[in-house]
Order: C-alpha cells, then sequence, then structure tokens
C-alpha cells in the first residue's frame, strides 16, 4: 500500500495532558451541544407563539418582500396598507388586526407624505401611524432603532421598509447570492423574535421573464430568505389596472388585479384569481371553542380535568395535551381562544384556555 495513502488513513489519537488541547470527543460533544437538537417527543411538548395574521389571508407576521417596478404605485399603496392596519378596519376584503405601524418611507420627505395620505384619507389621522424619512442601515445600527420602536410600541404589528436599498451599505447594489440572503436573514430574525411583519420594499429588474418572481433585483438569496414576496405588475406605466402575484410559506398562493383610484390615490382589488383555501374543521378544536362558549369565563386544569368537562372527546390525556400544544396557534386565529401553559411538575401539568381580546401574544413554552 502507498505510504501516503496508509498514512491518511490512520486515526489521529487524541493528545491529553501537557499540550493543553483538548481531547477530540470532548470537542465532539461541544458540536453537538450546540445544534440545540431535539427530539420529536419535546418538540411536540413545546408551545410556540401564534402567528397571528396582520390582514388575514393576504398578509401574515415575518419578512416579505414588495416589488414592483419605479413609480409603478408601491408607496400608494403601502401608505394605504398601513393606515388600515393602525386603524383595525379591513384591507379591502380582508380582516386586520389593529396595530401600531412603522412606516420608513425612505425616498420620501414629511412635505409629501403629507399632501399623499391627506389627499388618500382626507383629514381622517391615526395615532397608531407612524412614519421616518431617515433611518440608519444594517451596518449602522437600523435593527436596534427597529428594537427601540417596537420596545415603545408593545402593540406593533407591521413595519415597512421603502427601500431595500437605503438600508444597506454603499455599493450595495453588486451582491451575491450569500450577501442578499444575509440581509433578509438579519431582518427576519428580527420579525421572528417580536413576531410581526416586516415588509422591504424593492425594485424588480428591467429584464422580463416568465416567473415574475425571477424580475426581483439582485440574486435569488432575497426570496430565498424571506417568507414570500408580493410582485406588482403593470403591462403599460399609464394603466389603472395592475397584477399583484402573492407567494409564501404560510399562505396560499393568489394573484390579484387591482385598480388605481387616481382621484383619492388607492388601490382597490377588482379580482382574486386564487381564493385561500380553508383547512378542515377540527372536531376536537370544536368541541373546546363550544365548551369555552358556556364557560364565559377562563378556565384553568389539567387535560384529565378538561376531558372530564368535555366527555365526548375520546383521546388520552397526554394526547389531548400535545394536541394543545401544536394547535394552539389554530384554536387562537380560528376561534380565539387562548392556550397557556402554566407552571408544570411530573406529577400535575396544568394549562388555562381563556378568550382573547385581541392583544399581542406571547407565549412562553414549559418543559
Amino acid at each position: 500500500m502507498d505510504k501516503r495513502v496508509a498514512k491518511e488513513k490512520t486515526v489521529p489519537i487524541p493528545v491529553v495532558g501537557a499540550t493543553g488541547e483538548q481531547p477530540l470527543c470532548n470537542k465532539h460533544n461541544e458540536i453537538i451541544a450546540d445544534l440545540n437538537a431535539i427530539s420529536m417527543t419535546e418538540l411536540y411538548e413545546k408551545v410556540y407563539p401564534p402567528k397571528i395574521p396582520v390582514v388575514d389571508g393576504f398578509l401574515n407576521c415575518g419578512t416579505y418582500l414588495f416589488v414592483g417596478a419605479p413609480k409603478v404605485g408601491k408607496s400608494f399603496f403601502m401608505a394605504q396598507l398601513a393606515y388600515h392596519v393602525s386603524m383595525g378596519s379591513p384591507l379591502w376584503d380582508y380582516p386586520v388586526c389593529q396595530g401600531s405601524v412603522l412606516y420608513l418611507a425612505l425616498e420620501d420627505d414629511y412635505a409629501r407624505l403629507q399632501q399623499r395620505l391627506s389627499r388618500m384619507f382626507d383629514m381622517e389621522s391615526s395615532d397608531h401611524f407612524y412614519m421616518a424619512t431617515k433611518s440608519k442601515t444594517l451596518n449602522e445600527g437600523l435593527d436596534m432603532q427597529l428594537e427601540e420602536f417596537v420596545k415603545e410600541h408593545p402593540d406593533a404589528r407591521l413595519i415597512i421598509i421603502d427601500t431595500l436599498q437605503k438600508v444597506r451599505e454603499a455599493g450595495g447594489e453588486h451582491y451575491s447570492y450569500s450577501n442578499d440572503y444575509e440581509i433578509v436573514t438579519r431582518l427576519k430574525a428580527f420579525s421572528d423574535s417580536h413576531n410581526i411583519c416586516l415588509l422591504t420594499v424593492h425594485h424588480t429588474r428591467k429584464m422580463e421573464s416568465q416567473d415574475s418572481f425571477d424580475m426581483i433585483s439582485g440574486t435569488n438569496g432575497l426570496l430565498g430568505a424571506a417568507d414570500g414576496a408580493f410582485i406588482m405588475q403593470k403591462k403599460k406605466r399609464t394603466d389603472n389596472t395592475a397584477v399583484m402575484n402573492i407567494v409564501g410559506r404560510d399562505q396560499q398562493d393568489q394573484e390579484l388585479t387591482l385598480e388605481f383610484d387616481r382621484e383619492r390615490c388607492v388601490w382597490k382589488k377588482t379580482k382574486a384569481e386564487t381564493e385561500n383555501i380553508s383547512n378542515p374543521v377540527d372536531p376536537l378544536l370544536e368541541k373546546i371553542a363550544s365548551f369555552m362558549k358556556e364557560q364565559k369565563e377562563p378556565w384553568t386544569g389539567t387535560a384529565s380535568e378538561l376531558l372530564e368537562r368535555i366527555p365526548d372527546i375520546s383521546v388520552k390525556a397526554n394526547v389531548l395535551v400535545r394536541k394543545l400544544n401544536v394547535k394552539a396557534g389554530c384554536l387562537y386565529k380560528d376561534y380565539g381562544i387562548l392556550y397557556e401553559p402554566k407552571q408544570r411538575t411530573p406529577e400535575k401539568k396544568e394549562f388555562c384556555l381563556s378568550v382573547f381580546n385581541n392583544e399581542k401574544v406571547s407565549i412562553v413554552s414549559e418543559n
């Protein structure tokens, strides 16, 4: 056998002692520990905060791209969306979950915003709609500015960055896949940690494509890291109509036809090519919802105690707890019931069911 090959196949012997180096087995254990891997059983024991849609059937929590050609009407729609979320009024036929909104209109000034908003909404105003025309870039501390806003406004639902290029460092127009992926990943880490929506306005490339999402300026790293994207397109710049394509991880793909009201400068929905597909009704959640409707007050107890109150639920107590852990988001979103694990011991695992009051929810999982 070739001596060089034999040497390569020789297993290195870990050195312990005077060299001060760690044994390889210890390093291996550290690497495994860094993964924070959990088992499937442990996963079912955790409860994660329900992701309440910002605009039900249209916009969820997470980081999204809103892409269109320059002057296609993106900023008008951003102002329209921000106003509706801040007021809690339906956007077209989509229900809205009200909360504070921050609109970083980084290509505008306050005088232009004043004229635009007054034309769109007359003299009606919202105390929960905040805007700024300047911000730091991501490398300069934008994330800290957003942290401060969320801290001051715990009901924050939506932050709009108009545009992505304005929060990148100089020279950001020539980026690789890894750079594009990294910048959206940083934004997504923020939106996920606060359970809000971060909507980032971006531009299309000049080159046409059969797939509208291939027209996003930059690399596929932007869409790859984002939770979804909206593409707004017109056949001609002078058209009053536009097509909005929507794709996302947690929502049904849609294609909407919009018409621009030039008098009020707002977009109206005229057609929806793909309607949302509703999830099938869960009999377990239906029975719990009926129980809570009769209860009319928060209920606290164990799974065994709940099964005594709802005897027609044919599952074991430990299975019921797992189902509630997994279905906490659906229970909250579809039935308005908040499921919260309480302090648990090996002998007793209590939880609370209550009707929520449209406040932002933060659930800490109990192990």
